[in-house]
């Protein structure tokens, strides 16, 4: 990484010190006159708003609403040291983009008892400013633009996100009184405004507010899947030459990576990349095995858009491009789960039943192969569960912005709740037998099968999302063929 000599100029204070390395050299009294001169005005004035600016405005009013006459405070979250001065790349919480667009750290919305709204950044730095606020635009290496690139200033933010936008060294005017804070975000602002009894009241709303997705977010996460889809046929195309490296699963994990760095900002979540029996590790993300023909392998990836929009897909996929009797076997009983899961999902059916009815085809198919001693009825009843031991996890979950979205919602409308048009949602029973689990015939020990489909629901039933991307072991093959030909 590249290196630039500066460290406290004449004048500066504790106070002013800027994100210097502890290593860097000393600047003279001369460079540092001369880097405050000499720059043409770039500022812009054809900024023109972003296509969500609309949503996100409406979103702030019904947060408004909400909690009428109260002061509410959601910041985008802080850098995070990833080693020693290196930080990691930077994600903003997702109420807050949710809420304004912006991405930016350090930044901080403020929601009047008015109802009005503020956002709170961190300006362009000013090139001829005395002292280290003229200087950040090339010393700091966490914020200055010759080390992280522009940031807009007040006025393009507010055509950008068409919201009143103010210098972030302002916020301490508005944080006296009572306020609600999303709370564990950004720790300095938490310890200057007052713990609130409705803090959690707050992060549960921002969670449950997100569950039902207006057009913008559904055409955001159907783009997200469609580039996902698109990376699952790159890393079938790559198969040949990840077979040969002595690390395969890493190998595609990088071809992959390739697509959501090309399409979208980033994946969404660390890709599980799991061969053979890695496949029975539920988050395999270590993705550092070879790749053996005769095995499956467990692709679980998902490309994360500018917008921070995931999508979540998994396919189990026959690294030979054909599935033995055997794989067969274990792939069709979760698909024939997840197919009968995917049939109950429509407006008014509780959240819960899709996965009771992919859990119930598992139960009878480990029941039929004498895997489970005792029938699907006692297996599935709450005292008893034996099938799990072979399933163990949930069945699926809401995606959005986060790949595991509205976790801080309450049960009564989430995991207890009815599903409504606008949700979306993935669907993905899995069954993971263990390389070392006695209770198996050893021709089963080992293989892992997942299969993920994204899904919204719509009027009448549900849209598959994912229909890109075949399900059918039949047409996995097909699939595979046609891609490596």
């Amino acid at each position: 990484m590249c290196e630039i000599p500066h460290t406290f100029a004449p004048g500066d204070t504790m106070t002013e010190k800027l994100n210097t390395g502890s290593h860097d050299l000393p600047i003279s009294d001369a460079l540092a006159a001369f880097m405050a001169t000499g720059w043409a005005d770039t500022r812009r004035d054809d900024v023109s708003a972003l296509p969500l600016a609309a949503y996100t405005a409406k979103r702030r009013a019904a947060l408004a609403a909400r909690f009428p006459g109260e002061r509410l405070i959601i910041p985008s979250g802080t850098l995070k040291a990833r080693s020693n001065d290196s930080d990691y790349r930077f994600r903003s919480h997702s109420a807050f983009t949710y809420l304004t667009g912006d991405q930016e750290p350090g930044n901080v919305l403020v929601i009047e008892p008015s109802g009005s709204a503020t956002l709170f950044l961190r300006p362009r730095s000013p090139r001829s400013a005395p002292g280290t606020a003229g200087q950040e635009f090339y010393r700091d290496r966490r914020y200055g633009e010759f080390w992280v690139g522009r940031r807009p200033d007040l006025a393009e933010a507010e055509a950008l996100y068409l919201i009143d936008c103010a210098a972030v060294d302002r916020l301490d005017d508005v944080l006296g009184g009572p306020a609600r804070v999303l709370r564990g975000v950004d720790a300095s602002l938490d310890s200057r405004v007052a713990a609130h009894d409705g803090d959690g009241e707050l992060e549960t709303f921002l969670s449950e507010m997100r569950l039902i997705k207006d057009e913008w977010e559904i055409a955001e996460l159907q783009f997200s899947v469609d580039a996902t889809a698109r990376g699952f046929e790159d890393v079938v195309r790559a198969l040949p030459q990840a077979l040969a490296h002595r690390r395969g699963e890493r190998y595609l994990e990088g071809v992959f990576g390739l697509r959501s760095r090309l399409e979208g900002g980033a994946v969404g979540y660390d890709s599980i990349v799991a061969s053979g029996a890695h496949a029975c590790v539920l988050h395999w993300i270590r993705n550092d095995g070879r790749l053996n023909e005769n095995e499956l392998l467990l692709l679980d990836a998902g490309v994360e858009t500018d917008n921070l929009y995931t999508a979540d897909i998994t396919r189990t996929l026959p690294l030979s491009g054909r599935f033995s009797p055997i794989q067969r076997q274990v792939y069709e009983l979760v698909y024939e789960a997840q197919s009968a899961a995917i049939a109950t999902l429509r407006p008014g059916a509780r959240f819960r039943d899709f996965h009771q009815a992919a859990m119930r085809v598992i139960a009878e198919g480990l029941h039929d192969w004498g895997v489970l001693k005792i029938g699907a009825d006692e297996a599935m009843e709450a005292d008893s569960g034996l099938y799990r031991r072979y399933t163990l996890c949930s069945s699926g979950h809401m995606l959005g912005m986060d790949v595991h979205d509205c976790a801080r919602a309450r049960s009564e409308v989430y995991l207890d709740g009815v599903l409504e048009e606008g949700q979306v949602l993935t669907v993905e029973p899995g069954l993971y037998l263990q390389p070392d689990d006695l209770t198996l015939p050893p021709e089963l020990r080992g293989i892992g099968v997942r299969i993920e489909d994204d899904l919204v629901i719509t009027a009448d039933g549900a849209r598959l999302m994912s229909a890109g991307l075949p399900r059918h072991p039949d047409e996995i093959e097909g699939w595979m063929s046609a891609i490596s030909s």
